[in-house]
């Protein structure tokens, strides 16, 4: 293995949850979507670093989507602002997983 094989890189990840006691979620939310940078020297290391750490802090994945590294997504044409490439690079100095965003999910099928 190359030393730029085994570099670390930063992964897109979009992670759904599920309910879990201690989640922290919003009353009534069914669930949440988070999206996460996480470092890894491949997405596979990345996905299983990401769900270790939401499984200690008490939430429940239930499937990870990933989106690949920042060179990747420029390729795709998605456009990535100064924020987003600031936790990007958070993530790969800290070695770490970023929960950039949470969006949590609430059952439209309830009436009042």
């Amino acid at each position: 293995m190359t030393n730029r094989d085994s570099r670390q890189q930063v992964y897109t990840l979009l992670v759904q949850i599920g309910r879990k006691a201690g989640d922290g979620l919003p009353e009534g939310a069914s669930g949440a979507a988070l999206v996460c940078y996480a470092s890894g020297v491949d997405e596979a290391e990345a996905v299983r670093e990401t769900v270790a750490i939401l499984k200690q802090a008490d939430c429940a994945p239930l499937d990870v989507t990933g989106y690949g590294t920042l060179e990747e997504r420029e390729a795709q044409g998605h456009e990535i602002d100064e924020d987003e490439r600031a936790l990007m690079l958070r993530a790969l100095e800290e070695n770490s997983v970023i929960v950039a965003q949470m969006t949590p999910f609430f059952d439209t099928d309830e009436q009042d």
